[in-house]
């Protein structure tokens, strides 16, 4: 007996199912998300497209600096790597998966003026997200979003002392909305040049530079040992 017409497609489809090669090896990006997101939202999201939608942009806005971080719905529209995995509607699947993560309050919308009317923005619905989009009812002009070309706080820790752990992320992202993003890489290397790798160390060095302001002309010039001596009489022993 012939396979029927439904039968050869699901064998079909199954024989084409795309396969993944596995993460590479060496340092590789890291992406901080909130552990709710994995211990309280997926569970709870029953739609593929909608899920595909909201770790992207999620996602996208892990790879931004600045206090206000955002997406475009014209942005998400033209990213073929997004669009690849929403069937053969993409553009019609993205508006409706975008519409119920922002029904289920996993993300949040607004609506900016620009020079050809008015565009939609993506925020995550965080404390610095729902401020944004207050600032966008206000009529607030928001600051352009930068994109984060230099490693992120997540990645900085992951390749120079460890896994992260729940307590040590929430620390981090504390760090990285106070400090900026060039005093935090500045930070990493300075320990990991003593030798100090741990974020207690890293988290002083940052604290004094706040406290006592941060002076790029330190001594110590003429040699490493020199600059060595410094740096751990500045910023003190474990």
């Amino acid at each position: 007996m012939k396979p029927s017409s439904r039968r050869r497609a699901e064998i079909t489809g199954i024989l084409s199912v795309k396969t993944f090669s596995g993460f590479a090896s060496g340092k590789v990006h890291i992406v901080g998300l909130p552990e709710s997101v994995f211990a309280t939202l997926i569970p709870m999201i029953d739609d593929l497209a909608e899920l595909k939608a909201t770790l992207h942009v999620l996602w996208r806005l892990s790879q931004q600096r600045g206090k206000v971080r955002c997406v475009s719905y014209q942005d998400l529209a033209s990213d073929e790597v997004l669009l690849s995995g929403l069937g053969e509607r993409p553009v019609e699947t993205l508006r409706s998966a975008l519409q119920r993560a922002v029904e289920r309050g996993s993300l949040l919308r607004a609506e900016s003026p620009d020079d050809a009317g008015r565009r939609a923005l993506y925020f995550a619905n965080s404390p610095r997200g729902r401020a944004a989009v207050e600032s966008v009812a206000q009529g607030e002009e928001l600051h352009p979003v930068e994109s984060a070309e230099r490693p992120n706080i997540f990645s900085l820790y992951e390749q120079n002392i460890g896994l992260l752990t729940p307590l040590i992320t929430d620390e981090l992202r504390e760090a990285e909305d106070v400090y900026p993003a060039d005093w935090i890489e500045q930070a990493f290397r300075e320990a990991v040049s003593l030798n100090k790798r741990s974020w207690r160390y890293i988290r002083a060095i940052l604290e004094r530079w706040r406290t006592e302001g941060k002076d790029d002309e330190s001594p110590g010039r003429s040699g490493a040992a020199e600059r060595r001596r410094y740096l751990e009489w500045k910023y003190g022993r474990e």
